[in-house]
């Protein structure tokens, strides 16, 4: 009963019109109404007709934009939800670290990696662990293996002047090591271009590129085929200085490695490849042996530099120290 109560409230002005012609067609039929009032009554269930269909119009018009407007809702909502997937996925491939998580990410990226892409400051860290580490590991599994190097330029003075004032003033007081100058920074610089021809002289299967900055950056990138590592210069003296992790498959991995592949490319480049062919290198260098090295490389040594200072940079290069060991 209730369905049909419903039906009638919804249709009564069609229900209405209906009874009314056809209590007029009866009248009319049986003669008791005249022909001036049959008009009448057809103009009147007219009109009624008329309301009738401008109502559905206006019925019809409202349910087409609610319709339109659901489907711009779920339209939106879909949207939404794709970009809170998008960003699920991304953060789920981002990750903040400190103190020995670090160490631990960087020790991951170099497990099985072909290629590994830096750019910091001298690249201390990289021929002391770094280098050594993926070359026998490449070596162990017979694997190529492609290292890209952007580090700061040894025979800019000035820049290896602001660099050594940087790291004094990152330093904390009473820390003890070595006092970041001038000398030191270009030694370090210097140890890790030796250190790059040295070892491609020892296993043929590995490119290395160099690439001198000429601006400094707060920043350290560490890019294997496994994940990049961002730290900064601070990492090295503050153990809660958080780093990032990022991921392969990440959109802001391949963001990175554009940047790294930008920025080397406007970078001085050094003739890594043609120098380990040309000039060779003993197992323990000479020091005239490193000397020709860096004339062939087009980066001479200071004439300040002495025979103690040569050394100095061979052992840095060849027998180099882990300086962040919690790294």
């Amino acid at each position: 009963m209730s369905r049909i109560a419903t039906w009638i409230g919804r249709n009564a002005d069609g229900l209405v019109a209906l009874l009314l012609a056809a209590c007029i067609a009866i009248l009319a039929w049986a003669d008791v109404v005249g022909t001036n009032q049959v008009n009448s009554a057809i103009l009147l269930i007219l009109a009624v007709l008329a309301t009738t269909l401008l109502r559905d119009r206006v019925r019809t018009g409202i349910v087409e934009r609610d319709v339109q407007r659901v489907c711009e809702l779920v339209e939106t909502l879909d949207t939404k939800v794709t970009r809170a997937q998008q960003d699920l996925e991304q953060s789920s491939t981002l990750r903040i670290l400190r103190g020995d998580a670090i160490g631990e990410a960087l020790a991951e990226a170099r497990r099985d990696t072909d290629i590994w892409m830096f750019k910091g400051g001298t690249g201390t860290f990289i021929r002391a662990v770094t280098l050594p580490e993926c070359i026998q590991r490449a070596r162990e599994n017979g694997r190529a293996l492609t290292v890209r190097l952007e580090i700061l330029d040894p025979t800019d003075d000035e820049l290896c002047e602001h660099y050594a004032t940087l790291q004094r003033s990152m330093s904390r007081p009473g820390g003890g090591g070595e006092l970041w100058t001038i000398a030191r920074t270009k030694k370090e610089s210097f140890a890790t271009i030796l250190a790059a021809c040295w070892h491609a002289q020892r296993y043929r299967p590995l490119t290395v590129e160099i690439g001198l900055a000429s601006t400094i950056s707060t920043f350290r990138w560490d890019l294997s085929s496994r994940s990049m590592v961002m730290t900064t210069l601070n990492t090295a003296v503050d153990k809660q200085e958080p780093g990032l992790l990022i991921e392969r498959g990440s959109l802001y991995y391949d963001r990175h490695a554009t940047e790294l592949r930008t920025s080397f490319d406007q970078s001085r480049r050094l003739p890594i490849a043609q120098t380990a062919r040309a000039v060779p290198l003993g197992d323990e260098p000479s020091i005239e042996e490193v000397q020709k090295v860096f004339v062939s490389l087009n980066v001479p040594l200071p004439s300040s530099f002495d025979d103690g200072a040569i050394s100095e940079i061979i052992q840095k290069a060849i027998q180099a120290k882990n300086p962040y060991s919690r790294l």
